[in-house]
């Protein structure tokens, strides 16, 4: 039994590895992109 279940964790551990390594590169990716700026409307000042 646990011979079949070590077999099974090894055959879906490169998938799992694969797929975290993606998740991180896309993180990556997108933390270094700049957002846009905001646009001027947005940044009304309120007056009392």
């Amino acid at each position: 039994m646990a011979r079949s279940i070590a077999f099974a964790v090894s055959n879906r551990l490169p998938l799992v590895a694969t797929v975290f390594v993606c998740l991180a590169a896309v993180q990556l990716i997108t933390a270094s992109c700049t957002p846009e700026p905001a646009p001027y409307a947005a940044r009304a000042t309120i007056q009392r």
